[in-house]
């Protein structure tokens, strides 16, 4: 049972004051993660321009921050349900503002990236806090509708982040590290309604040491495969980048492996015997990999192809923000009442349709006509399908491993980015060339996102097939 360590009630009502304060740390918190790669996405170009770099040291720039996130977040939701969700959750706030600080000083390509990866290792500690925080602290009639609700005003972090970016990249070449310290005045007020609002939780079932072996094995596996995958298409696959992706996949086995036999794992693989937890993970592979892979892309083409300026490019998107914010809170209440098949089933079939619509995109592109056809379709989808995805993972698990569940999904959801932006760019024919030809990569971008698509709407394929129709109960009681 996971209890209150500060002897306040973890069964807050979602309209309540507390309820509201517990609400807004958490979104702003995981909004600090989703806005800072959503303006380093739109300042890319600007990064290549000012530091000197190319399609690899960018893609980089994504990865490495991703790549550490994705390592450390099995080990980041552990560290929550042992030490105090709150706590780590406000460890994490305030490593990746400082992190945040070290990228506007980076004076090379080398140095960004280094500090982008310090940055994944705070969102590593927050992020899945953020989610296990509202499943451990609202009562059950309110935990749809308050995901739901994180859902949606997450969304307009995300959504806000090519705006911002596009602002702050004009003031000039070096605007771009003003987009990194947006992140300070944001992980101060986070802080603050932390330490005033939420309720300190853990698992007072987790014993034993934390398996850091199996966080070693995560992190090293999952850098080997993506440093190859990042690398092999653009040097035509050396023996170096083949034998790293082979190193990494076979540490990543020896991981799974770990978990298995040891007695305290960062991944109980108990819940994978839950075949919707199983199912919705798989769901969110893949599409959470077609949007990190299209919305990779996006913004360099609306520059490089439609001679969008950066403002314009980041804007383009905005649309995304209001249909979340409207309906996400909606999807996750509708999810609560007939079940998640349907919402996870058209969602993404829909977020696919409006993917593959981003192929109208070309040098004599429209927005009105063009591009925000596309952002609306795309924006329904999205909004259908993240809010009973996220409520349903939790709920195929036991509310003591809140934080676990949320992390494996979290890290899911990462690698499914990772493996987009290191593979999708080779798949679509879009080599570091072709990144510095428009006529070339618009041709690359629309076979990009046409791939996307389908993957995106395969994934609707998939909830239908395997995600039930009825509401969904926990693996065990609270």
């Amino acid at each position: 049972m996971t209890a209150p360590a500060d002897g306040n009630s973890r069964h807050l009502t979602f309209r309540s004051a507390r309820g509201r304060g517990v609400l807004w740390a958490t979104v702003l918190g995981s909004g600090l993660a989703q806005l800072d790669a959503t303006i380093v996405t739109v300042a890319l170009p600007r990064i290549g321009q000012d530091l000197g770099a190319g399609l690899v040291a960018l893609q980089w720039t994504l990865n490495a921050y991703t790549l550490t996130l994705s390592g450390l977040l099995l080990l980041g939701g552990a560290l929550g349900d042992r030490r105090g969700r709150r706590r780590i959750f406000q460890i994490g706030v305030i490593w990746f503002t400082l992190a945040s600080i070290g990228c506007a000083a980076a004076p090379n390509v080398s140095m960004l990236i280094g500090m982008r990866a310090l940055q994944g290792i705070g969102a590593a500690l927050l992020t899945p806090g953020s989610l296990a925080i509202l499943q451990a602290v609202f009562r059950k009639e309110d935990r749809g509708t308050a995901v739901g609700a994180w859902s949606g005003l997450g969304g307009v972090a995300g959504a806000l982040g090519p705006v911002l970016g596009g602002v702050l990249i004009g003031w000039g070449e070096a605007g771009w590290r003003l987009a990194f310290l947006i992140n300070v005045p944001i992980g101060a007020v986070v802080v603050w309604l932390a330490r005033h609002y939420i309720p300190e939780t853990r698992d007072e079932q987790a014993t034993g040491r934390l398996d850091v072996l199996g966080a070693g094995l995560a992190s090293l596996g999952l850098a080997g495969v993506v440093y190859g995958l990042t690398d092999g298409p653009a040097g035509g696959w050396p023996w170096p980048t083949v034998l790293g992706v082979a190193v990494g996949a076979a540490l990543l086995g020896l991981f799974v492996l770990r978990q298995a036999r040891a007695a305290h794992p960062l991944m109980p693989l108990v819940l994978f015997r839950n075949r919707q937890f199983s199912a919705t993970n798989l769901v969110t592979l893949a599409v959470y990999a077609a949007l990190a892979g299209g919305l990779f892309l996006l913004p360099v083409a609306l520059q490089v192809v439609a001679g969008f300026s950066p403002l314009a490019a980041g804007t383009a998107t905005l649309p995304l923000t209001a249909v979340m914010l409207v309906l996400s809170p909606v999807a996750g209440r509708v999810s609560t009442r007939i079940g998640p098949r349907w919402p996870m089933t058209v969602g993404p079939i829909v977020a696919g349709a409006g993917m593959a619509l981003f192929t109208r995109i070309d040098a004599d592109s429209s927005y009105l006509t063009d591009i925000l056809p596309a952002v609306l379709v795309f924006a329904l989808g999205l909004s259908a399908t993240v809010a009973p995805l996220t409520t349903t993972v939790l709920a195929a698990a036991p509310n003591h491993l809140a934080g676990i569940a949320s992390a494996i999904n979290n890290d899911v959801a990462r690698i499914a980015g990772l493996l987009a932006v290191a593979v999708l760019p080779g798949l679509a024919g879009i080599t570091p060339a072709v990144y510095a030809d428009a006529v070339a990569l618009t041709s690359g971008f629309h076979r990009a996102v046409l791939l996307a698509g389908a993957l995106c709407a395969a994934g609707g394929v998939l909830a239908a097939l395997t995600i039930r129709r009825t509401p969904l109960e926990a693996l065990d009681d609270d």
